[in-house]
């Protein structure tokens, strides 16, 4: 991991499937190589810590606009993460500008806006983590994954905020496609947790999502042996059916991305089982990958081609 000594690389790996320490403001100065980037500081959400949005809108933007053009959107978690390595907590990011901003200039993939979604710091884990999964799991087991006191989870707060007023918002700021066959979500690791609910629980919203090295484990991995069951039981009944409807899945085999491989293939298996094909779900596992915004970068092309490939 560029920027940070090897004695360190254990904790920055805990801290990476954590989202890393709360956004310090800092990465409201981010800059970026292609297209330009709009800030909104302290965002209001209902029933959510306030947190900043940034809305990244590549070159070509405001011309095509004022001609009548319409873009797809696509809202990322861990916002601060996607644009410059300068002003993040670990000298990494997805580069998403770049990436995006290149596909566009081929002619690769159709135009798309990017809504980056700041986490909530200490309150991410609550934010991202699915709470109906959750609940799936015997009282006892609850409390042993969090201790005595119960948590307050957030996630279908979060993806009401997403769905029913962050989009309203961009809707009426940007020259927006407003269905969901344009409206994709993504992000990693809780990030793709989060991805695969707001895709389960407003489908009429989100028609894609993208799920990198998700966090099937849910937890510490060596704690939680029953989570992945619940996820998995929550796709089953959940997931909306493969027509009208993208997802994406990765994985890595290093650092904590190790845990996931035996996990995605039991994810895998649902996705068939629910009539999914390469027209419209794609799972990449790429050898030697390990749990980091570097490693996303370098796959982001393919997630990119897969939801807005022409």
């Amino acid at each position: 991991m560029r920027g940070i000594k090897p004695a360190l690389m254990a904790a920055t790996v805990f801290l990476s499937a954590c989202g890393g320490p709360a956004p310090t403001g800092e990465e409201r100065g981010a800059k970026v190589s292609t297209g330009t980037l709009e800030t909104y500081e302290d965002f209001k959400a209902t029933g959510l810590t306030s947190r900043d949005l940034q809305v990244w809108l590549p070159d070509g933007y405001a011309e095509n606009a004022a001609n009548g053009h319409k873009y797809a959107v696509l809202y990322m978690h861990d916002g601060q993460m996607l644009y410059d390595a300068s002003v993040t907590w670990n000298s990494q990011e997805w580069g998403v500008d770049e990436v995006a901003g290149k596909l566009m200039a081929e002619g690769k993939v159709r135009n798309f806006i990017v809504v980056g979604v700041f986490n909530g710091g200490d309150t991410r884990h609550a934010d991202y983590l699915p709470e109906k999964p959750y609940h799936l799991l015997p009282e006892n087991v609850r409390q042993g994954y969090y201790g005595t006191h119960a948590p307050d989870l957030k996630a279908d707060e979060y993806i009401a905020f997403l769905a029913d007023e962050l989009k309203p918002f961009i809707d009426s700021k940007y020259a927006t496609l407003t269905g969901p066959e344009d409206t994709a979500v993504m992000g990693s690791s809780m990030g793709g947790l989060i991805s695969m609910y707001a895709i389960g629980e407003r489908p009429d919203v989100f028609g894609m999502a993208a799920c990198m090295s998700t966090h099937w484990p849910g937890f510490d991995p060596g704690k939680t042996p029953e989570m992945p069951d619940t996820f998995i039981a929550y796709m089953r009944e959940n997931l909306p059916p493969p027509e009208g409807h993208r997802i994406y899945f990765d994985y890595g085999d290093q650092t904590l991305d190790a845990h996931y491989p035996p996990l995605q293939k039991r994810v895998d298996a649902v996705m068939t089982e629910l009539g999914y094909t390469a027209s419209n779900w794609l799972t990449v596992y790429d050898p030697g990958a390990n749990h980091s915004e570097d490693a996303w970068n370098k796959r982001l092309p393919g997630v990119f081609m897969f939801l807005f490939g022409k």
